[in-house]
């Protein structure tokens, strides 16, 4: 079973959200890591760039698969995990501590959309 933490939020399609305050910090959940299996590329945006809710702003790449990354919120892009530019792997090593991007959020109510921990893994089984 994929680990999931109650302290976040998740969307639909397999991000998570850790706000601090305005930011929202987004990664992928362990369940989407363990579905793609190694990942070996991961494709972000710039500092700057604006995000959409719902939009993709990114993929991951794998031995298996190619997979969007779709944002869970609206904002700009104030910080990317350039590590995973050299160790994309770390995602597979430690999902939730291997965030992807930084969003300063332009309406944080599109949190309110999210699902918590356990309608996510209602979804995730």
């Amino acid at each position: 079973m994929s680990k999931i933490l109650d302290e976040l939020l998740y969307s639909d399609s397999h991000e998570w959200v850790k706000v601090d305050g305005n930011i929202a910090i987004i990664g992928v959940s362990d369940f989407a890591q363990e579905e793609m299996g190694d990942i070996t590329y991961v494709d972000v945006p710039s500092e700057g760039d604006t995000v959409a809710s719902g939009e993709d702003f990114g993929a991951l790449e794998s031995v298996k698969a190619s997979s969007e990354l779709y944002s869970p919120v609206s904002g700009t892009v104030v910080a990317v995990n350039e590590e995973l530019e050299d160790k994309p792997e770390l995602i597979n090593e430690d999902p939730y501590g291997a965030w992807i991007i930084k969003v300063e959020m332009s309406d944080t109510s599109e949190l309110d959309g999210l699902l918590n921990a356990a309608a996510y893994a209602e979804i995730a089984k």
